[in-house]
């Protein structure tokens, strides 16, 4: 079953009010994962985040020479750091830094990078080289070798649609755009087998999970309630029911959501600055609730885009480029700068050059909080050193 038609499939269980045929829910239990508290948060910035006009390299004079028109004044940025800083939307990063809790990892991308949004996101949810193609995402072989069997709720998706990051050969993971109102009810038959037709099996086992799935997520969020007041925004509403579902004990390995409006080729400055501020304000808000119960030292939260942006801006904003920074927040992380400043005197052919490749993050984050081997799903870059 290729990639689309997964996602056609699966999209039809996803999310909202749904009503299903009894026979789709007379298969599986639901077992526990195998390691214990830890989890994951991803916040996915779609478009192509600038990381040059994000973590700021105001220190440097080629900064200035090359974005003549986008350049941030180095008496607005904030949180100075070694000749970096964050852009001034974003000053509860820089107090997340402060406190220890914020690592940034510079110059991250891969090699022969592709400037595509779709393929270059795939690449990102896949692991994979940038010229190899596979069905599962990352986080999916993850969870078919850590689930005992099958889980419904091991990997939980904040969105309308399923995120190829979480595909496996077990529905493993599912996909909500409002947990309060995910809601299913069906009546099991009794005496159902399996078919002798695997994707129908398939999309019956997708079914199961489903019901499974609405109600462990009812059972989390009748556990738990907003601590703290989150603002009007489609992220921080995501991040609130992420909150929700962690201190109800729902005991997910995984959680992801996004955030789109990045591809800022025109009117950078004014569509950035928004963006970034709807950022800050969502995490900030997630992670003071975190602290609040106690639980930010068992929460990771992994911010990052599927590339960055053209070292030289356009006139009015930039173009498609390559390496960027990444953000972890939580989970023990040593609060640091990891890699060197973004050299802009060296550039391919216009773009940053990568330092550390993405999927040395993914092995840390395996390895440190997932307490995982990485190479058992393809990946053989070694984990950050220092993050954790």
């Amino acid at each position: 079953m290729n990639r689309r038609n997964f996602l056609t499939l699966t999209g039809t269980f996803t999310g909202g009010m749904l009503v299903l045929p009894d026979f789709l829910h007379a298969f599986g239990t639901q077992n526990n994962l195998v390691i214990g508290e830890q989890c994951v948060v991803f916040v996915q910035l779609n478009g192509g985040n600038d990381g040059l006009n994000t973590f700021i390299p105001y220190d440097n004079p080629l900064y200035y020479d090359l974005r003549t028109k986008i350049a941030l004044n180095k008496d607005a940025v904030i949180g100075k750091n070694k000749g970096m800083a964050f852009h001034p939307s974003l000053k509860d990063f820089a107090q997340m830094q402060q406190n220890g809790d914020l690592t940034v990892i510079q110059n991250v991308g891969y090699p022969e990078p592709v400037r595509s949004h779709f393929r270059s996101q795939e690449i990102w949810q896949t692991a994979t080289d940038s010229n190899k193609y596979i069905n599962q995402g990352w986080l999916g072989r993850y969870l078919d070798l850590q689930c005992n069997g099958h889980q419904a709720t091991a990997g939980i998706n904040l969105d309308s649609i399923d995120n190829l990051a979480l595909k496996g050969m077990e529905p493993n993971s599912i996909t909500v755009k409002d947990p309060n109102r995910f809601k299913i009810k069906a009546n099991k038959e009794e005496g159902i087998k399996l078919s002798d037709n695997p994707q129908l099996d398939f999309v019956r086992k997708i079914a199961n999970s489903v019901t499974e799935g609405s109600d462990e997520i009812q059972k989390a969020l009748a556990k738990s309630k907003s601590e703290i007041s989150y603002p009007k925004t489609d992220l921080s509403k995501n991040l609130e029911w992420i909150g929700r579902l962690i201190k109800g004990n729902l005991n997910s390995k995984v959680y992801y959501t996004s955030l789109s409006g990045f591809d800022t080729h025109d009117n950078q400055l004014a569509l950035h600055e928004k963006k970034l501020a709807d950022l800050n304000d969502a995490l900030y808000s997630f992670y003071q609730d975190l602290k609040q119960a106690q639980l930010l030292q068992n929460v990771t939260i992994v911010v990052f885009s599927e590339f960055g942006r053209r070292v030289k801006d356009n006139g009015s904003g930039t173009d498609h480029g390559t390496a960027a920074p990444m953000f972890i927040i939580g989970g023990n992380n040593k609060g640091t700068i990891l890699g060197n400043n973004p050299d802009l005197a060296n550039l391919d052919n216009g773009d940053l050059k990568y330092e550390i490749d993405f999927r040395s993050v993914y092995a840390s984050l395996l390895q440190q909080k997932m307490n995982f081997d990485y190479a058992k799903i393809g990946i053989s870059n070694k984990p950050v050193s220092g993050l954790f």
